[in-house]
């Protein structure tokens, strides 16, 4: 959540879509929000003593999601991985490609 938090703090008013693995993830309140536009599930995981809530999509299909989200009004960010997380054993490279 570091690098996450990292990269949202530069951005805080667009809606950051963060790859983890084969999905784009939504946290906090961006999750709230592209669950709702999007019509997909909002789930939650603990975050240390908290909770977080989150959702997502298949990383193939942001095609399909992001028109939804920028006609929506939404400004998005798009944070991709630079490298497969089976490959290392540190945190995932990852750049910003669009916002």
């Amino acid at each position: 959540m570091q690098q996450y938090n990292a990269i949202k703090a530069k951005y805080p008013d667009a809606l950051l879509l963060f790859r983890v693995g084969d999905f784009y993830e939504t946290f906090g309140e961006d999750a709230i929000k592209a669950a709702r536009i999007l019509g997909i599930v909002l789930t939650n995981r603990a975050n240390g003593s908290s909770k977080i809530e989150l959702a997502g999509f298949p990383h193939h299909s942001l095609d399909t999601y992001l028109p939804k989200l920028v006609r929506s009004g939404c400004r998005v960010a798009i944070c991709d991985q630079l490298e497969d997380p089976k490959a290392t054993k540190k945190i995932v490279k990852r750049v910003l490609l669009n916002w």
